[in-house]
């Protein structure tokens, strides 16, 4: 897993041993985390938040996810046409997203 961003620097507690391919913050809460071909995002559980952004077969970037409004009402991500184009519009719509909702990490998997 390659890892965009970052909570204080700090490597993915999922697999450390990995190299990071660059480190940039994003913002000061969110990290994007690049999924080697094929990895599965970690099992978070129905009490974590979370987001991916995932390759498909046509080209197009389909993102997902879930977390919880501030009054504990959980609410759902589905990306939207208009964003599924192209990668930078998929990771930009789901960053807006993760910060709105407080996701801490984006899980992409640029292999279809």
């Amino acid at each position: 897993m390659l890892r965009e961003g970052g909570v204080c620097g700090r490597p993915s507690a999922f697999d450390p041993l990995r190299t990071e391919a660059a480190s940039s913050t994003i913002w000061d809460m969110v990290q994007v985390v690049y999924l080697q071909p094929h990895e599965p995002m970690p099992d978070l559980g129905d009490d974590e938040r979370w987001l991916t952004v995932e390759a498909s077969d046509d080209g197009r970037f389909f993102g997902t996810g879930g977390s919880w409004k501030a009054d504990g009402e959980w609410v759902g991500y589905g990306s939207l046409a208009e964003d599924d184009v192209s990668f930078e519009k998929a990771l930009e719509a789901a960053q807006a997203w993760a910060e709105k909702y407080q996701v801490p990490t984006i899980w992409v998997q640029l292999t279809p």
